[in-house]
C-alpha cells in the first residue's frame, strides 16, 4: 500500500510538472463556460442571416440547448483532449526505460498499473466535474435551476466512457511501447465502435453511445433502459482491459 501511495504521488507530481493537469483543467473549464454562452448567443448571431435567399430564424434558447452543447463538446473536444494528454501514460516510460530502476528495486508491476490509472481517473473525474459544474452554474443563471430528468445517469455515462478510453491507452502503451501505438489502439477502437453504431440493433449495447448520446435522457426522448446495457458493457470492458494490462505487463520484458 505504501508503494502504491508513493507512486501515485509521483504520478500526480509528474502530471503537474508536465502541465498535463493544467492543460486538462484549463480546457474543461473553457468548455464549461462555452456551453451555455454558445447556446445563449448563437441564436442572436444567426437570426436574420441570409443564406442564399433563405433567412435563418432560430427559436429562443433554452437550458436544453446548453446541455446539448455540453454533450456535443464533451463527446468531441473533451475526449480528444483526454486522449492527447494521457496517450503516453505508459508508452513514454516504457520507451525511455524509466521504470527499470523502480521495478528492479522490488516495485510490483501491477502497482505501477494501478497507480497510473488511479491518478489518471482522479484527474479525469475532477476535470469532468469542474466542466459539468461550470456549465450547470451558468445554465442555472441564464435559464433557472429547473430539475433535469435522469440527470445522474445522463452525466455519469460520458464519465464511464472516459474510463474506457484511459484503459485502452494504458493497454496500448504496454503492447506497443509508443505514443502512436497507444493512439492507434485507442483511435482504432473508437472508429470500430462508431462504425458498429450504424447498426440500430447494436446501438443499445455500444459504449460509444455513452459519449454524447445521453442528451436524449435529459430531453426525455429516451429512457434509462436505452443506455444501461451499454453502460454495463463499458464498465465491464474497462475492468477487463485493466486486468489484461496487468497480465500482459507482468509477462512483458522491460
Amino acid at each position: 500500500m505504501k508503494a502504491f501511495v508513493s507512486f501515485c504521488k509521483k504520478e500526480f507530481t509528474e502530471s503537474m510538472r508536465t502541465y498535463k493537469f493544467i492543460i486538462m483543467l484549463t480546457v474543461f473549464v473553457i468548455l464549461g463556460i462555452m456551453n451555455p454562452f454558445a447556446a445563449k448567443l448563437l441564436p442572436d448571431i444567426l437570426n436574420g442571416t441570409d443564406m442564399g435567399g433563405m433567412i435563418i430564424q432560430m427559436p429562443e434558447p433554452a437550458a436544453i440547448d446548453s446541455w446539448a452543447q455540453f454533450f456535443s463538446n464533451m463527446g468531441q473536444i473533451g475526449f480528444l483532449t483526454l486522449i492527447i494528454v494521457f496517450c503516453g501514460i505508459m508508452s513514454n516510460e516504457l520507451s525511455k526505460g524509466t521504470l527499470v530502476n523502480i521495478l528492479t528495486k522490488g516495485m510490483k508491476r501491477r502497482t505501477v498499473i494501478f497507480s497510473k490509472i488511479t491518478v489518471a481517473v482522479l484527474i479525469w473525474t475532477l476535470c469532468y466535474c469542474v466542466s459539468l459544474g461550470v456549465t450547470w452554474a451558468y445554465t442555472a443563471y441564464f435559464w433557472g435551476n429547473d430539475a433535469i430528468p435522469h440527470a445522474f445517469l445522463a452525466f455519469v455515462c460520458p464519465w464511464v466512457y472516459g474510463l474506457l478510453m484511459l484503459a485502452l491507452m494504458i493497454l496500448g502503451g504496454i503492447c506497443f511501447r509508443s505514443f502512436y501505438g497507444s493512439l492507434l489502439l485507442t483511435g482504432g477502437a473508437v472508429v470500430v465502435m462508431s462504425l458498429l453504431n450504424i447498426i440500430p440493433k447494436i446501438q443499445k449495447y455500444n459504449p460509444v453511445s455513452l459519449a454524447g448520446g445521453t442528451l436524449g435522457l435529459i430531453s426525455e426522448q429516451k429512457v434509462p433502459g436505452d443506455f444501461i446495457p451499454a453502460l454495463v458493457i463499458c464498465a465491464s470492458l474497462t475492468a477487463l482491459l485493466v486486468a489484461g494490462s496487468v497480465v500482459i505487463f507482468d509477462r512483458k520484458q522491460i
